[in-house]
């Protein structure tokens, strides 16, 4: 019996929305499908869900800023040169605004910054703020620059507002993780 080769790294970057609970269920259907996690989250989507929630399941230290790395390498610079693919889910329109706009801030937009692999962006958001004009032409400028997205769904968000905005279901995610990738 062959044993197959492991699966690669995927860079797990979580955002400060309501929609991170779903990351986790994410980042555990990753784990279980053999690739190896590793998740960025920034100081809001720590307000969502904890550091504990995703160091468990990825079975990693998560990071959380560029001041506190586990070894001596620049953690944003080699994990962009690691990862097979960076998924931002759930994907402010924060981030999404930073993203293209260039700043790079935070653990996570470093990261961003730094990748030269493929992206997937999973935006969540109320839906005035989806199809608000800047986050729209913000949107328009990352896909011309070959970043990717899944969704958002149309349906009822946490605000208590229907329209598209809705984090896509993790399921959804992964099976455009798996394209993107070829896995």
């Amino acid at each position: 019996m062959t044993e197959s080769a492991p699966k690669p790294l995927i860079a797990l970057g979580v955002t400060g929305g309501i929609a991170a609970y779903k990351a986790a269920e994410l980042c555990s259907t990753l784990v279980k499908a053999g690739f190896g996690v590793q998740v960025v989250m920034t100081e809001n989507a720590c307000r969502f869900v904890g550091e504990l929630t995703f160091r468990t399941l990825s079975q990693r230290p998560v990071i959380m800023d560029l001041w506190t790395l586990p070894d001596w390498r620049p953690g944003h610079v080699a994990l962009a040169a690691e990862a097979a693919l960076l998924v931002v889910a759930p994907c402010t329109a924060n981030f999404i605004g930073k993203y293209a706009g260039g700043i790079a801030d935070d653990a996570l937009s470093t990261l961003a910054i730094s990748t030269r692999r493929p992206v997937l962006l999973a935006p969540a958001m109320n839906p005035e703020m989806w199809s608000h004009p800047a986050v729209r032409e913000n949107v328009a400028t990352l896909q011309r620059r070959g970043v990717h997205f899944v969704g958002p769904a149309v349906g009822h968000v946490a605000c208590g507002a229907d329209g598209a905005g809705r984090m896509s279901e993790p399921g959804l995610i992964f099976s455009a993780i798996s394209e993107l990738i070829g896995a």
